[in-house]
């Protein structure tokens, strides 16, 4: 008995080793909650990538800015480039992990591509470079600020990452980790090479530049059900015109784009739909009127 239940115990072992193994290796790579949400999705064949460019998308802001080595870039430089602008940072692990796949899309792509690392360090540019030698970052590297930062429409979260076309627009934004091949593919198709990937068009209501929430017919999260149109219109305006008060400094409407995991803004957005629905109008300013 006792040989048997030593035995019995070894298999046992073995067979959960092998199952934590299986689930282990299923296991997604590390990215943040927004990458995974993002991820691009595969079409009707199994082999191919859908890829998304916004329709309407806009000019980059304009910057002026030195490099770590002192050379000069602008906006006006990167054209005829495909470019993507990253805002990393040291401390930010999953920045880290991309700074790999990072060099080796400048490498791929030579000078058809400039990547642009936007450091949001609060150390100096001389503590960054020292981490950008150690790393063998062979992209050029620039300074950020909150200002720069808000130009291009706030960053919500390190890394993001700026897709730009060869006339300077920005097509797509990408927070959070994503895969080389999805880089990869976005890069080859606006360079107008051979790719594996269905390209499709969506219109930007907020994707990219929170300001274009404005334009946007549909929140996440939020029920307009039973609304006629006007009245539909009418709560879309007050959600872009109320703030929201998380202490984000966005509208509830921008909130909910960015942050769709945000409770307040979901409860604001309730009240003005309930409030649109049932035709009342009450004179307390809309910001005291949080549940209560």
């Amino acid at each position: 008995m006792r040989k048997f239940s030593i035995i019995t115990l070894f298999v046992a072992a073995a067979l959960a080793s092998l199952a934590l193994a299986v689930r282990q290796s299923a296991s997604p790579r590390h990215a943040s909650s927004a990458a995974r949400k993002e991820q691009p999705r595969s079409s009707d064949d199994a082999t191919q990538m859908v890829i998304h460019f916004a329709s309407n998308p806009q000019a980059m802001p304009p910057f002026l800015l030195n490099d770590l080595d002192g050379h000069v870039i602008s906006t006006a430089s990167l054209q005829g480039k495909v470019v993507l602008l990253n805002f990393w940072a040291t401390w930010c692990p999953p920045c880290r992990e991309e700074i790999p796949m990072m060099t080796d899309l400048q490498n791929r792509f030579k000078d058809k591509l400039q990547i642009v690392g936007i450091s949001m360090d609060d150390s100096s540019a001389d503590e960054v470079k020292q981490f950008t030698e150690e790393m063998k970052i062979d992209y050029q590297i620039v300074m950020g600020s909150s200002t720069l930062s808000q130009e291009y429409g706030g960053v919500p979260a390190l890394p993001t990452t700026f897709v730009v076309n060869r006339d300077g627009r920005i097509v797509q934004k990408h927070e959070g980790l994503y895969p080389i091949e999805v880089y990869d593919s976005e890069i080859r198709a606006l360079l107008g090479m051979p790719v594996q990937a269905k390209v499709e068009t969506f219109e930007d209501t907020g994707q990219i530049f929170l300001k274009n929430a404005i334009n946007a017919k549909e929140l996440p999260g939020v029920d307009f059900a039973g609304l006629t149109g006007s009245q539909k219109r009418a709560a879309l305006k007050r959600l872009n015109s109320q703030m929201c008060t998380c202490g984000c400094k966005l509208t509830i409407a921008q909130c909910r784009i960015s942050d769709s995991d945000c409770t307040t803004s979901k409860e604001l957005a309730e009240k003005v739909v309930h409030e649109i629905r049932s035709g009342s109008n009450p004179a307390a300013p809309f910001s005291s009127r949080i549940r209560q």
